[in-house]
């Protein structure tokens, strides 16, 4: 009986071991947002042709926690302008490319989290997306 209570007791113990690790290994998962702006972007580049070039873009950030969508939310004209302003300082070679669309995404970026910081005092934009992109 002894033994028996004994084996109950060790193999206990190595289950509860094994979920404690399990619990300490597993982390707490990101309570990440998205914000949206509406409506999309619609604005001219600077363009080699005669007629005006323009780009359409849906543009969503994606920040670290739920409340920050609320200052992204009270800033939205001020971040919408900016990336307009990057946009429209485009060349059309660089609207076109591959390349060219992830320097822009990586400057309007860069634009939006100096002028967060500058705003609400921290950079508060994990990630910029571009989830539609057209140009004519």
């Amino acid at each position: 009986m002894k033994k028996l209570l004994s084996a109950c007791l060790i193999l206990f113990t190595v289950v509860c071991s094994a979920y404690a690790a399990d619990e300490k290994e597993a982390a707490p998962a990101a309570e990440y947002a998205y914000y949206g702006f509406e409506p999309e972007i619609v604005t001219n580049y600077i363009s080699n042709r005669k007629k005006l070039g323009f780009v359409k873009i849906s543009v969503e950030l994606m920040v670290k926690s739920p409340d920050d969508l609320v200052i992204v939310e009270r800033h939205d004209p001020l971040l919408r302008a900016a990336i307009i302003e990057v946009l429209g300082n485009q060349a059309e070679e660089k609207v076109k490319s591959l390349t060219g669309r992830e320097e822009i995404r990586r400057e309007c970026f860069d634009m939006v989290n100096n002028l967060l910081t500058k705003e609400a005092g921290k950079p508060l934009v994990v990630n910029l997306l571009f989830t539609s992109y057209l140009y004519d």
